[in-house]
């Protein structure tokens, strides 16, 4: 629970700087977007407020460079993050009813992400 605290904190931290720099895709943007995720994809909770994150992350990342910011973070936040369930992370597309342009898996080459 300590863990979870310390990451809403960074995220909060993470929004309040990057709100005025709104022009270009950050990892902040895509840490604040999936921390909705984190109980679901550690097999603490339901799926929650995860969609609406998603839905909002892939409204932001309009171009190549966001795209590919966008995976480069979620590969770092997994790595980052203990207790992730890969199987889970991959399938949130499916159950959100989105389109990702890539495969959520820590395996993805985001050099090629268009």
């Amino acid at each position: 629970m300590e863990m979870f605290g310390k990451i809403a904190c960074f995220v909060v931290l993470c929004m309040v700087v990057v709100a005025p720099h709104a022009e270009a895709l950050s990892c902040g943007q895509v840490t604040s977007g999936l921390a909705p995720c984190l109980p679901y994809l550690q097999g603490r909770g339901p799926i929650g407020g995860c969609c609406g994150g998603i839905k909002g992350l892939l409204g932001a990342a309009k171009t190549p460079a966001d795209r590919k910011t966008a995976c480069t973070c979620l590969k770092s936040a997994a790595s980052a993050i203990k207790g992730i369930n890969v199987g889970k992370a991959a399938g949130i597309p499916r159950v959100c009813g989105v389109n990702i342009p890539y495969k959520i898996s820590p395996s993805t080459d985001c050099s090629k992400v268009q």
